[in-house]
């Protein structure tokens, strides 16, 4: 092992050696090196003269540049857009996003939390939690209704096993006693458990109610009590995008930070979705560790090593994508310009309710509870998922996501309020033509 990984190594595990125990192989063995970007960044401090040190070329002294590039780009200079960033992501980036955690979520008031790592979106992030987290074999517990993307993060890339519960109990709501069973099941088999909670959830869009949340982290905070090693980790892809009072408006990686040492809570967030840059590519990682000292330095060991699965597998997030994020987030017409997205999207969403309070639809499907996000599910009754998909698309020119057997994945974040009941006609009349074959 590389002494600098065991000097951040011993740091997290005086800290709070559960936590050390937590990390995968690969994690405890993650490491920032001290190679080029370390000498580079000493010779832009003291290189007064010359500094031949980084793979960019330059120009009289700035970045060197190419017009039919950066005419397209009118508010950010060269060096804001085309240089490499740091593999943690630009400092004022990460502190402003850090910032806004605090803004957006009251219950970490008064709580330390580690400053956000930046990764290419989020996918990239959770597969950089899963380097440093997750060791073949290892147990993720996770609701059935799931991204599939997940299973090839952590399935495929990192031999993880899956484990599902039922999302909704019969009531409609969060199953907190099958996410209870499952646990307490799976800690008679492991000493470490991670949790993936995914809200608002793809694909159903929904979200708990504040009720629910306290029941999640009564139920992992019990867990971490009677002995088993908890992993918590927050995927909140589509965060801020509530359309009901009840649910839950913060992320809640907020609740279960600093329950018990050995609850441990990794947020994965990001501009992606809640500010409309998919294509950007800008997410970030953030610890929320209890410590029994030196909570700073067991952060900062955190950072290094999540920086160093970063170099190690992308070398650092696209600089322009961080510094258009960056001057958004700082942009004074930010906020209005998000709620009047919110607002629209809060339409589609109760259109859809809406309209499919019809009674004409109830012999085609169920709908899944939704309240939140981008997606909502239907339960179809009769047909299956993907004859209906297919049937859809070639006879209507109509495009939806067939999940298993029996449900159907609907994007009404890319539907416009006045095309809702066209589309759900359109759906109801493809079964009536499966149903009559």
């Amino acid at each position: 092992m590389h002494p600098i990984a065991n000097e951040l190594n011993t740091i997290i595990e005086k800290a709070n050696p559960h936590v050390f125990a937590m990390l995968s192989q690969v994690g405890k063995n993650l490491f920032f090196p001290k190679g080029i970007l370390t000498q580079g960044a000493e010779a832009k401090e003291k290189a007064h003269k010359y500094n031949a040190t980084i793979g960019m070329a330059t120009e009289k002294g700035q970045t060197m540049y190419l017009p039919s590039v950066m005419n397209m780009l009118n508010n950010l200079n060269p060096t804001e857009a085309l240089t490499y960033a740091p593999s943690f992501g630009i400092n004022p980036l990460r502190r402003v996003w850090q910032e806004a955690l605090f803004e957006k979520n009251p219950s970490l008031i008064g709580k330390k939390v580690s400053l956000p790592v930046v990764t290419n979106a989020i996918t990239h992030g959770l597969a950089v939690m899963a380097d440093m987290w997750v060791d073949p074999g290892d147990t993720i517990i996770l609701p059935d209704k799931n991204w599939g993307n997940y299973n090839l993060i952590f399935n495929v890339r990192h031999g993880a096993q899956m484990t599902t519960f039922p999302l909704f109990d019969q009531a409609g709501g969060f199953n907190l006693q099958g996410l209870e069973q499952t646990i307490q099941t799976e800690a008679q088999k492991v000493s470490k458990l991670i949790i993936l909670l995914n809200f608002p959830n793809n694909p159903t869009g929904y979200t708990v109610t504040t009720q629910e949340a306290d029941g999640i982290v009564r139920i992992l905070t019990t867990a971490a009590q009677k002995g088993t090693n908890i992993l918590a980790v927050t995927d909140d892809s589509y965060f801020g995008l509530f359309y009901e009072e009840n649910v839950l408006k913060e992320s809640i990686f907020s609740r279960l930070a600093f329950q018990h040492p050995k609850l441990a809570v990794v947020k994965v967030d990001g501009a992606t979705k809640e500010y409309y840059v998919w294509g950007l590519r800008v997410g970030f990682i953030t610890y929320g560790i209890w410590a029994q000292n030196n909570q700073a330095q067991v952060y900062e060991a955190l950072e290094k090593k999540t920086g160093g699965a970063v170099r190690g597998s992308i070398s650092s997030a696209s600089h322009l994508g961080q510094s258009m994020t960056l001057k958004a987030l700082q942009s004074a017409t930010l906020q209005t310009e998000k709620d009047q997205k919110f607002k629209i999207m809060t339409e589609r969403a109760k259109e859809v309710k809406r309209v499919l309070a019809d009674p004409k639809y109830k012999d085609a499907w169920d709908l899944y509870p939704f309240n939140s996000g981008y997606f909502m599910c239907l339960r179809l009754k009769k047909s299956n998922a993907e004859t209906l998909r297919l049937h859809l698309l070639n006879r209507y020119g109509v495009g939806l996501i067939s999940l298993g057997e029996k449900d159907i994945r609907i994007a009404f974040s890319c539907v416009e309020k006045t095309e809702i009941r066209d589309l759900f006609d359109i759906i109801l009349q493809g079964v009536k033509d499966l149903s009559a074959k």
